[in-house]
């Protein structure tokens, strides 16, 4: 059974642009790898520049592959890179009823 993620990336100062490339192929690169479903991510923008990214793993099983993925390992490179993994509650959006965001994708 899939496994739905939201995923919250602070870009690094001067790496706004290159997140927001990175995301965009995010989950193409992962699907490569046999890990996520086929259904589309969705990746947005928060008013301080944070993307939120939401998709779907193909089980938890494949969380756990990930892990052990040298692809999967080169792509969390390069996002340590561009941006910090950070709280979806330190999104100040969401402490709104309707969170509104700006799309990317």
């Amino acid at each position: 059974m899939g496994r739905i993620v939201i995923v919250t990336y602070k870009p690094k100062p001067g790496k706004a642009e290159a997140l927001k490339e990175l995301t965009k192929t995010h989950v193409s690169r992962l699907h490569k790898e046999g890990l996520v479903t086929n259904r589309e991510p969705v990746i947005i923008e928060a008013a301080d520049g944070t993307i939120i990214e939401v998709f779907e793993w193909l089980s938890a099983e494949a969380i756990q592959k990930a892990h052990q993925n040298p692809e999967v390992h080169k792509l969390w490179a390069e996002y340590a890179e561009v941006c910090d993994y950070v709280p979806l509650n330190t999104v100040a959006e969401t402490a709104n009823l309707f969170a509104d965001f700006t799309a990317i994708n």
